[in-house]
């Protein structure tokens, strides 16, 4: 099924000047995607199209086969800034997408603490955000962002700010909650290694446009240090030099 779809999209922010152009992208269900690129490449604003947070200026943003034309209610987003609420408790957080639309239940409640035990935090549901490191912060905001159940999850860059531990870490438990969930995730970030483990499609951005699509390699065959392996490092290298043919372009 496919989730989201992209068709000649552009985005015009002054006259004459593109921040993006007749861009076409599809995502389907249970799916990773990475938009890969330099600050100012139009990533982050083709993010921000493909949630509705922004209208195109040209072509349609499709989620589930239906035109998006306001920012979308049922999908999960995870910003570098966990933003969370700091006179609320964690669990309280966590279920404050669903506070804002109707009343918490029971059920709310059991699944937010699931989510908590799959993030490996459950011990934290009764503490105070300023008590928390940023690593747990982001965990916190990964849980938020599912506790509505949303088949699609939007990510701008969330594990930015983090030591690479922590980021690795992170991203071994996103990759889990992709596959445990089906979850289709549309992942924006500028570092290659992160791209490379996620994505099962990368899309290499410059200037508003895609230069450079990638499929990941077949994984089947590597276990789970697959960072370590030389099919890893080859693919890197090969995304990082379509990166620094666009520097040069």
């Amino acid at each position: 099924m496919v989730e989201l779809e992209l068709r000649n999209v552009s985005y015009q922010y002054e006259k004459d000047t593109f921040s993006v152009q007749e861009l076409n992208w599809k995502l389907h269900r249970g799916e990773i995607h990475c938009w890969l690129g330099r600050s100012g490449s139009g990533k982050t604003t083709l993010l921000q199209l493909a949630a509705g947070l922004k209208q195109p200026t040209g072509g349609k943003v499709l989620h589930q086969d239906v035109p998006v034309e306001e920012p979308l209610s049922d999908i999960g987003f995870v910003f570098q800034d966990a933003t969370l609420l700091q006179w609320k408790k964690v669990i309280d957080n966590i279920l404050l997408p669903i506070q804002l639309k109707r009343k918490i239940t029971e059920e709310d409640i059991a699944y937010a603490k699931a989510l908590l035990e799959m993030l490996q935090i459950q011990h934290l549901f009764d503490r105070y955000p300023s008590t928390l490191s940023g690593g747990q912060k982001s965990r916190v905001a990964i849980a938020r962002a599912l506790v509505t159940r949303p088949t699609l999850l939007f990510c701008d860059e969330p594990f930015a700010a983090l030591d690479l531990l922590t980021k690795e870490e992170l991203q071994n438990e996103l990759l889990y909650l992709n596959q445990s969930k089906n979850i289709a995730m549309l992942f924006v970030t500028h570092d290659v290694s992160e791209a490379a483990f996620l994505a099962d499609q990368i899309g290499v951005m410059e200037k508003g446009a895609f230069i450079y699509r990638q499929q990941a390699p077949d994984w089947s065959n590597v276990n789970s240090h697959r960072r370590d392996t030389p099919l890893f490092r080859d693919y890197c290298m090969g995304i990082r030099q379509s990166l620094e043919e666009t520097a040069h372009a």
